[in-house]
């Protein structure tokens, strides 16, 4: 398999996928375009090392659950009642996650990119929570009082040989590629601690790092690369916004290559979910029906997000709609073979113009009607 194209992780925070559609756009752009290459339904990754899960634990009411449980229970209430993923779900703190991170870690040290040293960080008094430069209150406890503490940790030397963050990182046609993205990831310091102090996370004291986790700008590289494994897949294309790959891009500059598997960045943009209702006249203009408006939602929408990278406005919803319907309209019984084919070449090249195509849309929607996939979408 030569791509598969997977989630972005998504942060566990205190959210439901049917109140807040907008968070699940990657999941739904990730299914539709492997559905479209005919490929096998991939798990969904979440990212459970946050700071803001630490704290939601610590602050339970009632008897205190193991961690791991309890972001599986606040996984699982995200999805609506039936729709759970039909490849299951992968975190960034599972087992198959943190031994590849590890093997990788390893690999890095012994190559030289990534060494353990000794580094002096401004850390909480208080709770030992290192709180990053500036004059604020530790995120952790609250406390004021920090010091400048010094102990081993995990870095990286950013490569001298090559950028950051180069075309071949992104998964886009040549007319595509994001410079601006590209020229802002340069933007850190040229060693990055990556050691994190946290309740949860990729345990670090096999390294001797007692105390210490991944940084999980790492184990999101590490998630993906392990789903990527499952499916046997040369390249993983993360689908993630261009926010948050400038946020991570140098985090994972030494994680997007293991073992015959990448990964690339897949950039979208951010879909007017709030705004679908406005749609309603044309929904009773065209006779829509229910699994129409679904498909306009959760298989549409997000593939429109991966054409405009930024943010779709919600006056653009009915040109959208109209678009999409005459594709709708137009769509034949059995794909024409020859067009599916373009399709499917131009998915794999991160081309995107087949979008705005009728007869192209038409096809993929036709050849979307014989395989079923309902499962995986939410």
């Amino acid at each position: 398999m030569r791509h598969l194209f997977l989630n972005g992780p998504v942060q566990n925070g205190p959210f439901t996928f049917d109140t807040r559609p907008g968070k699940a756009v990657g999941i739904r752009l990730a299914a539709a375009l492997n559905a479209i290459l005919g490929l096998p339904p991939a798990p969904h990754l979440w990212n459970t090392v946050t700071l803001a899960g630490d704290l939601r634990h610590r602050q339970a009411e009632g008897p205190m659950i193991p961690r791991q449980r309890f972001e599986a229970d606040l996984i699982a209430a995200k999805y609506p009642s039936g729709q759970s993923p039909v490849a299951g779900i992968l975190t960034d703190t599972d087992a198959e996650v943190a031994n590849l991170a590890l093997a990788m870690i390893e690999n890095n040290l012994r190559a030289g990119t990534l060494t353990i040293s000794r580094e002096t960080v401004p850390t909480c008094r208080a709770c030992g929570h290192m709180t990053g430069t500036g004059s604020h209150p530790c995120n952790a406890c609250g406390s004021t009082d920090t010091e400048d503490r010094t102990g081993c940790h995990l870095v990286a030397e950013l490569a001298k040989d090559r950028p950051v963050l180069d075309r071949s990182d992104i998964h886009a046609s040549h007319r595509q590629q994001p410079k601006h993205l590209q020229h802002t990831a340069a933007n850190v310091t040229e060693r990055l601690i990556l050691s994190r102090t946290r309740d949860h996370g990729i345990d670090l004291s096999p390294l001797g790092l007692n105390g210490l986790v991944l940084d999980p700008r790492v184990g999101i590289h590490a998630t993906v690369l392990a789903a990527a494994r499952r499916h046997e897949a040369d390249t993983a294309v993360m689908t993630i916004t261009e926010n948050a790959a400038n946020h991570i891009a140098a985090h994972g500059q030494h994680f997007r290559e293991h073992d015959g598997t990448r990964v690339q960045y897949a950039l979208h943009g951010h879909l007017p979910y709030d705004h679908t209702a406005s749609l309603q006249p044309l929904h009773d203009a065209y006779r829509a029906t229910q699994a129409i408006k679904d498909d306009f939602e959760v298989w549409f929408l997000p593939l429109c997000s991966l054409k405009t990278k930024t943010a779709t406005g919600p006056d653009q919803l009915p040109a959208l709609f109209k678009h999409y319907m005459r594709a709708h309209l137009a769509k034949p019984i059995a794909a024409d073979g020859a067009v599916l084919e373009a399709v499917q070449r131009s998915v794999s090249a991160g081309d995107t113009e087949w979008i705005t195509n009728k007869q192209a849309l038409a096809t993929a929607m036709a050849a979307r009607a014989t395989v079923s996939v309902a499962a995986t979408e939410i």
